[in-house]
């Protein structure tokens, strides 16, 4: 059963890394070359604007979603603080799913949120301990004695 150990840490560090910069790349577009204000006007107040929710959620989610993609992403590639990573990607995906589903009532994710979501849910459901190549595994083995 040993021998299988590197190959799933390596798996792990795969999903994660692709995870990662998957969400990092693009956010890093988003933050400082498009902007999180003309991210909002752009892909959320202008195409929602005419929706129920109101103006003041769409600018907050729009200016918000680079952000939360930036950090998630970042702290997915390093393995740092795992969980609550995964959690902040997940609730990115959630929040783009419901959006395109606003407008889009039979909107086809597959090319955008089914890829990601599968990792985030692949890399949630894996032991911690599989991920031996990362930050927290590297900071639970210098705290063990």
């Amino acid at each position: 059963m040993e021998r299988l150990g590197p190959s799933r840490a390596w798996g792990v560090l795969f999903a994660r890394l692709v995870l990662g910069l998957m969400f990092f790349q693009g956010a890093l577009w988003r933050v400082f070359g498009l902007g999180p204000l003309e991210h909002a006007r752009r892909f959320f107040v202008g195409p929602y604007g005419d929706s129920p929710l109101p103006e003041w959620a769409l600018w907050v989610a729009g200016a918000g979603v680079p952000f939360a993609e930036l950090i998630g992403g970042a702290l997915v590639l390093l393995g740092l603080w795992r969980l609550p990573g995964l959690i902040l990607l997940g609730g990115v995906l959630v929040t783009v799913t419901f959006g395109h589903l606003m407008a889009e009532p039979i909107y086809a994710f597959n090319a955008h949120v089914m890829p990601r979501l599968i990792l985030v849910v692949f890399l949630l459901s894996v032991p911690h301990d599989w991920d031996r190549f990362s930050v927290d595994e590297w900071l639970s083995r210098r705290r063990a004695p």
